[in-house]
């Protein structure tokens, strides 16, 4: 057995600025001028120079009306703390680095979308399925295209997969998007989950106004039951607009007396679609990509239909009865608040829902899972709630 003590753990009460002011001082042995150095005054320098004394149960410091003097704690701490500091600049710098360089080339992903807009749906769909393809999918997992109920699909199977499934409404505005587009975020899921994912082809606006994609995806759900899936082995996933679509089938399926899954996944759900009132309309079309940009493409889904109507707009709907939700939403993009709203509406309605904000600031983040360590993080996070109904 080894005599080695074990090292003593920092504080957690330890505070760079308070480091960074001792430094200063210990360097001058003067408050006034390291004061001056680090923009502050000499009595908030002493202040948290005491914090740290007090936090490290030490005096660093000696003190007298024209004279500092190092302990010898003090001169120990000032041997070391240099190049402490270094280091943990040295890790920002690169962690800063590294995130503006995945940060740009989402970015650089999404440059195509910048000038679209949905008044011009076939450039739009073209400009997607280019997008989609360059996302890698999981080389361990197969696909099959199926026909579900009516609705083409794909199916992506995993290696050994059990009875359960996932049916992924793919994202795209209820406008653009595929099956076959989204076959990254579908091996993603079948990789993390164990299960087979079915990506129906649910009709598209403007040429399938609603209700053709609740219709279709209704379709695909029925199927998958009448394929001997359990409801409580289904697990339904939805990506932005798709999330809404999800939450339209879950309603109609109440409405009806269906038989309901037992949990769902919603990411940065698209849900309040106020913004899309013909009144609200912009007279020339925005990008695409913004929620303004999305109004053209939600009233084509609309044809007319009312905006406040439980089916569409969740958010009007008595969401009670509906199986746990687990709501996936990037902290930096203008979806955020349907999401907090969502889960605000869907609690007060004795639903169960747990909300997870990620650092980022792309809608549908969870489709750089491949390059995106907070897309990674959050489609294990998936992984782990679907893998927990079919224990």
């Amino acid at each position: 057995m080894s005599d080695e003590r074990p090292r003593a753990q920092a504080p957690d009460g330890l505070e760079l600025r308070h480091l960074r002011a001792f430094l200063a001082v210990a360097e001058e042995l003067n408050f006034g001028r390291a004061a001056a150095r680090l923009y502050v005054s000499p009595s908030t320098l002493s202040r948290q120079v005491a914090a740290l004394e007090r936090t490290l149960g030490c005096v660093l410091l000696r003190r007298s009306t024209q004279h500092v003097a190092l302990t010898l704690a003090g001169r120990t701490l000032l041997d070391r703390l240099p190049a402490v500091l270094d280091d943990i600049d040295d890790v920002v710098e690169t962690v800063r680095s590294v995130g503006g360089e995945l940060a740009a080339r989402i970015r650089r992903l999404g440059e195509p979308f910048a000038e679209l807009t949905f008044d011009d749906v076939d450039a739009l769909r073209a400009a997607s399925e280019r997008h989609y393809a360059l996302l890698p999918v999981v080389p361990e997992v197969a696909f099959t295209p199926v026909v579900a109920g009516g609705v083409p699909g794909l199916v992506a199977e995993p290696p050994d997969p059990g009875g359960a499934w996932t049916l992924l409404l793919h994202g795209g505005n209820y406008t653009n998007g595929s099956a076959f587009g989204f076959r990254s975020l579908a091996s993603s899921l079948a990789d993390a989950t164990g299960c087979r994912v079915l990506t129906p082809d649910y009709r598209l606006a403007p040429e399938h106004p609603f209700p053709a994609a609740v219709d279709d995806a209704c379709a695909a759900y029925t199927w998958l039951i009448d394929q001997g899936a359990s409801p409580d082995g289904i697990v339904p996933v939805g990506d932005g607009s798709g999330a809404g679509l999800l939450l339209s089938l879950l309603l109609r399926l109440k409405e009806r007396g269906g038989p309901l899954p037992a949990r769902c996944v919603l990411f940065t759900p698209f849900i309040d679609l106020g913004a899309a009132a013909p009144e609200a309309l912009p007279a020339t079309p925005a990008p695409s990509g913004t929620r303004r940009g999305m109004a053209l493409g939600i009233a084509r889904y609309l044809d007319g239909r009312p905006v406040d109507d439980p089916l569409v707009s969740p958010l009007h709907a008595d969401l009670g009865g509906l199986p746990s939700m687990l709501v996936q939403a990037a902290a930096a993009h203008e979806g955020l608040p349907d999401a907090e709203r969502l889960t605000e509406h869907a609690r007060s309605c004795k639903v169960d829902v747990r909300l997870e904000i990620y650092p980022v600031d792309a809608e549908s983040f969870q489709l750089y899972w491949s390059f995106l360590p907070e897309a990674a993080a959050a489609i294990a996070q998936v992984g782990a709630y679907v893998r927990a109904v079919h224990r």
